[in-house]
């Protein structure tokens, strides 16, 4: 699949982008080559492979554990950094930010 310079313009206009000549010719180039590697990727034959839910998986036999941070709090004395911060808010009741109902 190749794009023309008239396809750059289409995609330009939809998404309300002004493009000066050289940058469209640009876009055109890379985009040609990004369409390039997909298809040199679609050659390759995948035939017997299984789909991987997550990297880890193609670590045959390894039980590898997801390394988090702990789950503390950061802020010393929340409530008065919460007050400071909704003292801006239009509505709050008991600490917490009121907004209007959108989904009925």
């Amino acid at each position: 699949m190749s794009l023309t310079n008239t396809d750059i313009e289409r995609i330009a206009n939809l998404a309300r982008l002004e493009l000066a000549p050289e940058e469209q010719a640009r876009m055109l180039s890379k985009i040609n080559d990004f369409f390039g590697i997909v298809e040199q990727i679609r050659t390759i034959d995948t035939a017997g492979v299984v789909p991987m839910a997550h990297p880890i998986d193609a670590m045959p036999g390894a039980l590898m554990e997801l390394r988090l941070r702990p789950d503390l709090a950061s802020e010393p004395n929340g409530t008065v950094q919460r007050d400071l911060n909704q003292r801006s808010a239009p509505a709050v009741e008991r600490g917490l930010f009121l907004v209007p109902k959108v989904i009925e």
